[in-house]
């Protein structure tokens, strides 16, 4: 009796061997895919925001454009850019950069590797050049988006034939818009470390000594912040009653001199002059004052008048004061100092 031969054993598949690859090659496929519509609608969506804002008014250009950052980044790259208002401010840069995750697409972050440059209506234009510039944008259909800017070691160099700005330099400055509940808005800017012009109204005050802002206000109305350049959305957003409410941290530092919030609202008027009123509290107040009259800011006879109210409110080492800004004019208590503030030039 002879013992059956065994049944060969069976050559194991090779599907299972190959399957993870494959699958690993169809998703990386599919992802490729799907980074190159993403890429293609960033593109179309940024070609159809030009011209939107285009149509109301302002021009937005650049002189190249690429975009990259595969496999899982969006990566903006713009050369000669360039962004106009329709009442002459301008922003301009050699190079921008933006990048944004896939997971993420409306969240992009935006660097100035090579500096900026911002035009002024009248005033000209001011180079602005940093250890880092860069900026986070991201819920652009909140009224205002989000937006945050920083500045490290920034300096200020006026153009050819410009006038002159505030600041030659700053450690470091910062701005954020913020949406808030009930149509508001938030508006924060900080500037720390900053060195004043020499013979300016800053420098006058601050002399050699670091100059320090914190700027702490809410909007009201901001839906109606809008239309064709700076000048018609704030028509717009005045017309519509929005104003604008200071913080009471809010603060500018110069030197020895001290201009603390302790309250205030401000708006703009027809005749597109600041309106409203701050209540204040100042440390040197005549040194501050002095500065107005010694750079041209406000009459002589003005301030001596005003150098007098304000020792007759002298409190210690501050000075409550009440900065009022109506009719088109600045007056200090029952002191008028001059013209208000021009928010924008009416058509």
């Amino acid at each position: 009796m002879s013992v059956p031969d065994p049944t060969p054993a069976r050559k194991p598949r090779r599907l299972w061997l190959f399957l993870p690859f494959v699958l690993l090659l169809v998703a990386a496929a599919a992802w490729s895919g799907f980074w190159v519509y993403a890429r293609n609608q960033a593109e179309g969506r940024m070609d159809a925001a030009v011209a939107d804002l285009a149509r109301a008014g302002y021009q937005v250009a650049w002189t190249s454009r690429s975009l990259g950052g595969y496999p899982f980044r969006l990566d903006v790259s713009l050369e000669g850019a360039v962004a106009r208002e329709p009442s002459g401010w301008s922003l301009t840069a050699p190079r921008l950069e933006a990048e944004a995750y896939l997971y993420a697409p409306t969240h992009w972050m935006i660097a100035a590797p090579q500096g900026l440059t911002f035009v002024r209506p009248v005033a000209g234009a001011v180079a602005v050049s940093a250890t880092n510039i860069r900026a986070s944008l991201s819920a652009l259909d909140a009224s205002p988006p989000s937006l945050s800017v920083q500045m490290i070691d920034p300096t200020f160099t006026p153009a050819a034939g410009a006038q002159p700005f505030a600041l030659t330099s700053a450690g470091r400055v910062e701005l954020h818009l913020r949406a808030g509940p009930d149509d508001q808005g938030g508006v924060f800017a900080s500037v720390e470390n900053g060195r004043a012009r020499p013979g300016g109204l800053l420098g006058q005050i601050a002399g050699d000594k670091p100059v320090s802002l914190a700027w702490n206000s809410t909007l009201s109305k901001m839906s109606a912040f809008r239309g064709e350049g700076w000048a018609q959305a704030v028509r717009n957003w005045s017309d519509a009653g929005g104003v604008m409410t200071l913080r009471p941290d809010s603060q500018l530092v110069a030197g020895e001199a001290f201009a603390g919030a302790r309250g205030g609202t401000l708006s703009a008027g027809a005749d597109g002059r600041l309106r409203g009123g701050l209540d204040l509290t100042l440390r040197q107040a005549p040194k501050v004052l002095a500065a107005l009259a010694a750079t041209g800011v406000a009459p002589t006879e003005a301030v001596a008048a005003a150098q007098a109210v304000a020792a007759a409110r002298r409190q210690g080492d501050s000075t409550p004061a009440d900065l009022r800004f109506e009719a088109g004019r600045t007056t200090l208590g029952p002191v008028a100092l001059g013209p208000a503030p021009k928010v924008y030039t009416p058509r």
